[in-house]
Parts: C-alpha cells; structure tokens; sequence
C-alpha cells in the first residue's frame, strides 16, 4: 500500500536543477539466483560528472534486493564520511525507489532494517533525492555489482573494494 513520503527526507523547496554541492550516485544490486551470490555496485560523481569514488561489494548469498539496498547503503555511507551533504542517489530498482520515497510499504522482515537504516542515514543529509532509472542507464553500476559478484565467487578475500578518483 502506498503512503505519503517523509517531507524531511524529500524536500520539494529547492529546484532539481540547483547542482552546486550536490553528488549523485548510481547503485545497483543483484544475485545469481535469487537468493544467491550477491553483490553490488555504485558509481559517485560530482555536479560536473567526475568521478569521485566506485563503490563494489560482495554480499554472500542474499536476494537481489537485499543487493540493492547494500548499494544504496554504501552510497548514503560513502556520502556521509566524505562530508557530501546533498546526495541523488539513482538506482534501476523500482521497489527500492518506491519504499525509500514512502510510496510502497516494507513488507519484507529481511528488507525492513535496510530500510530503516537507510532512512537514518539519509536523515543525517542535509538534502537526499532518489529516483529510478531504467537498467540500460545505470550500466556502470551494474557492472562494478557483477565484478563484486565474481570477486566473491572465487573466494577473493576482498569482499568490499573502494576505488576513489
């Protein structure tokens, strides 16, 4: 069931195109299976589209969605220890899209503590955005996911890596 989104999370007072101070992120998530070998992946970059850091993660065997709420999670972190106050996070996960923006409700027990931490952490932002994007645009995300994947699959003892610009 729908519900209204969280004014505090989504705020509408400010124009999209105001780019100064802003970072976007690019994250996605996914499973050889479902459940199965998880990872995932994300792209940030700054107003001008440099990058500033490629985010990647071997998760184990979890659900696709629990991959893509591990993307969305180190983003919202990445964002966080690096003093970037104002976050677009953009994702091809519809469902996550739609829970994170409070439109459908999280009925999953393995989902909801992503969830709410995800909320926490976009919280502390002074500005967060999510939107949803369809795959063919989210390519570079989806390929730093499957790398993870096959990191983790060949029992590499680098489970996360982080690759800053």
């Amino acid at each position: 069931m729908p519900h209204p989104a969280s004014p505090s999370l989504f705020p509408t007072d400010a124009p999209a195109s105001d780019a100064a101070g802003w970072v976007t992120a690019h994250c996605d998530g996914g499973a050889r299976g479902n459940p199965g070998p998880a990872g995932y992946g994300a792209i940030v970059q700054d107003s001008a589209g440099h990058v500033l850091a490629e985010l990647s993660g071997f998760l184990g065997v979890r659900s696709n969605n629990v991959a893509e709420y591990a993307g969305l999670l180190a983003c919202l972190g990445w964002a966080l220890e690096h003093g970037h106050p104002r976050l677009r996070v953009v994702s091809d996960s519809l469902l996550m899209v739609r829970q994170m923006e409070g439109r459908f409700k999280v009925k999953s027990p393995d989902l909801l503590p992503l969830w709410q931490e995800a909320r926490r952490r976009a919280a502390r932002l002074e500005r967060f955005e999510i939107a949803h994007a369809l795959r063919h645009k989210n390519k570079d995300a989806d390929r730093l996911a499957n790398l993870a994947m096959d990191r983790g699959q060949r029992g590499a003892e680098a489970a996360v890596e982080v690759v800053s610009a």
